[in-house]
C-alpha cells in the first residue's frame, strides 16, 4: 500500500484551486465553497446522502435571501427614506421571509436547516460583498452563490477521496535476482 498524502496537504492544495475558480472574469465568491465544504463535515461528512441534503437546502436558503433583497429593493422605502423607516421595513420583510424559510425546513427534502442558512448567509455575503459578473444584480449573485456553494460538498468529497491510501501494483520481480539469492 502506498502512503497516503496528509489531509492537511490535500485540503490546502484544493483550497488553493479556489483562487482559480473564483478569481476569474465572473468574480465568483470562492469563500462560498469553504462554507459548504465545512458544512459538509458538520452534516456528517462527504457521503452522497449528506451532499444531496446540502445541495437541496443551500439553494433554498439563497432563494429566500434573494426574496428579501428583491422585496427590500421594491418596498424598502414605503415607510419613508429615513434609516429607521427603512430598517423597520427590512425587519418586517426579514420576519416574514425568515419565518417562511424556517417552515420550509419542515419539508423533509429541505430539513437540513443549517444548510439553508449556509445558502442564506452566502447569498447576502455574495450580493453585498460585490461578487458576480454584475455586482448590482441580485439574480447574478443568486446564480453565483448557488454554483459556488454546490462545489463545497464536491471539494469535501475530493479531499476524502484524495487522502485514501492507494494500493501499489503487484511488485514486479527484480530481474537482477539470481538463483542463489532466490
Amino acid at each position: 500500500m502506498l502512503s497516503k498524502v496528509p489531509h492537511e496537504i490535500v485540503a490546502s492544495i484544493l483550497a488553493a484551486t479556489t483562487a482559480f475558480v473564483g478569481g476569474n472574469a465572473l468574480h465568483l465568491p470562492p469563500w462560498a465553497i469553504f462554507i459548504a465544504w465545512a458544512g459538509t463535515y458538520l452534516a456528517g461528512g462527504p457521503h452522497l446522502a449528506v451532499m444531496k441534503r446540502l445541495w437541496a437546502a443551500m439553494p433554498v436558503g439563497s432563494t429566500y435571501a434573494l426574496i428579501i433583497v428583491l422585496l427590500d429593493q421594491r418596498i424598502g422605502t414605503s415607510l419613508g427614506t429615513s434609516t429607521i423607516a427603512q430598517d423597520t421595513v427590512l425587519a418586517l420583510i426579514i420576519l416574514v421571509v425568515n419565518s417562511a424559510l424556517m417552515y420550509t425546513g419542515r419539508v423533509k427534502v429541505f430539513s437540513l436547516i443549517p444548510g439553508m442558512f449556509f445558502g442564506f448567509a452566502s447569498f447576502f455575503a455574495t450580493f453585498f460583498g460585490g461578487f458576480g459578473w454584475d455586482t448590482s444584480n441580485p439574480w447574478v449573485a443568486w446564480i453565483a452563490v448557488i454554483a459556488m456553494n454546490a462545489l463545497g460538498p464536491v471539494y469535501a468529497w475530493l479531499a476524502e477521496w484524495l487522502v485514501k491510501p492507494r494500493h501499489a501494483e503487484a511488485a514486479v520481480p527484480d530481474s537482477t535476482a539470481t538463483a542463489e539469492t532466490a
